[in-house]
């Protein structure tokens, strides 16, 4: 199925609200459901669909960076990288959004399968990474070492002590919800709630691991590789997908979100993808013009030719120069913009003073008509 936009899929407006993206994403996957639809092949990838734009668009950090890269967000694969094949089945999508719909993603009178047994999320962890402006420029693979949940080496995640078993949960039979039905003015109506007994696993422990409680997970370090893509800028948040705490008794890993912040540089001011050069320009090349050189993000120079009467103020755009788009999202790399300042000396040596002195009443050395109205209507810009 071609990708489509995310605000499409669940037919709402791009200022939509949260509760009106929840209202809809419930009533596509209410008509979509798998209970509802059973073998239903095209209904379940549009349930998966829902559930993937759900997923960007209830959460402001995707949704904000969705809006401005699209599809190419930051982080491994651009956004939903596991939604609809095979790393994320349906049993995933239920328990990560099973709260839209009362604490299971079923429903009541559509068939009790064991898709509602709860499968444990492990949480997010958050690093802070400083990149310098040539980092940002070229990518960098960073390794922290984290320390974070991981798989009980005792247990090996299960809970359980060494040849132990687990039991079907007496309360629900090993289906991880339970039902309720009530009278109501539309009739019998049926709601499923997860299991209180077993927490909606469909099994309890019976003999717990002495080592971790039980949970399967324990206190642990692991060296992480992060790759951070080219061009990402101050307040981005690149997303590391299970890479955060382990889950509890074989659950889903957690992510590890990324912030970025950036470094000042002592050559370029940033401007978005652009870089701004500030070249202090001798007044003698100034004056008669010459070659001079650019130092460019690469660690290389460039060779420009300088025109003779360059006026402080000039600027020269460096078509490419600049800095990459986000995984090649946008209109490609940045420039490279010189901006053009003359050094006048403030002391001089006698010989350098007669120099000048002999050129002080020359009217080229004093500025036409044109001229002063040019520079004028320039400082008049500055303050609009």
């Amino acid at each position: 199925m071609a990708k489509r936009d995310y605000y499409e899929v669940l037919g709402v407006d791009k200022n939509a609200t949260e509760d009106q993206i929840k209202k809809a994403y419930r009533t596509i996957a209410i008509k979509y459901h798998p209970d509802r639809n059973p073998g239903n092949k095209e209904a379940e990838e549009k349930f998966k669909e829902a559930a993937e734009a759900y997923d960007v668009l209830h959460d402001p950090q995707k949704r904000q960076q969705y809006d401005q890269f699209g599809f190419n967000g930051p982080g491994a694969g651009g956004f939903g990288g596991g939604f609809g094949g095979a790393s994320m089945n349906m049993d995933d999508i239920f328990s990560m959004f099973g709260d839209i719909f009362g604490g299971r993603a079923g429903f009541g009178g559509f068939g009790g399968s064991s898709r509602g047994r709860q499968q444990h999320r492990g949480s997010d962890l958050r690093l802070k990474v400083r990149l310098s402006l040539e980092e940002i420029a070229h990518g960098v693979t960073k390794k922290f070492k984290v320390r974070k949940d991981v798989t009980c080496s005792h247990c090996h995640g299960t809970g359980a002590e060494s040849g132990s078993t687990n039991e079907q949960c007496p309360t629900c039979h090993g289906s991880g919800v339970i039902t309720h039905t009530t009278q109501s003015i539309f009739g019998m109506m049926q709601t499923q709630g997860v299991c209180p007994t077993c927490n909606g696993e469909g099994t309890i422990i019976k003999n717990k691991c002495k080592h971790c409680g039980g949970t399967g997970v324990e206190k642990g370090e692991e060296v992480v590789e992060i790759k951070i893509p080219a061009g990402v800028a101050e307040g981005m948040v690149v997303n590391i997908p299970g890479k955060g705490n382990a889950g509890k008794r074989k659950g889903i890993n957690g992510d590890i979100q990324v912030f970025i912040e950036e470094e000042e540089n002592d050559t370029f001011i940033r401007d978005d993808n652009d870089l701004i050069y500030n070249l202090l320009l001798d007044f003698p090349t100034a004056a008669l013009g010459g070659e001079v050189e650019i130092p460019t993000i690469e660690g290389t120079k460039l060779k420009v030719k300088m025109e003779a009467g360059t006026q402080p103020g000039k600027t020269l755009r460096l078509r490419g120069k600049g800095l990459p788009a986000v995984q090649g999202y946008g209109r490609g790399n940045g420039d490279l913009v010189v901006n053009v300042s003359v050094f006048i000396p403030k002391t001089l040596s006698r010989e350098e003073k007669t120099a000048i002195e002999e050129f002080k009443n020359s009217d080229n050395f004093k500025g036409d008509a044109a001229t002063k109205r040019s520079i004028f209507q320039k400082f008049k810009n500055y303050f609009s």
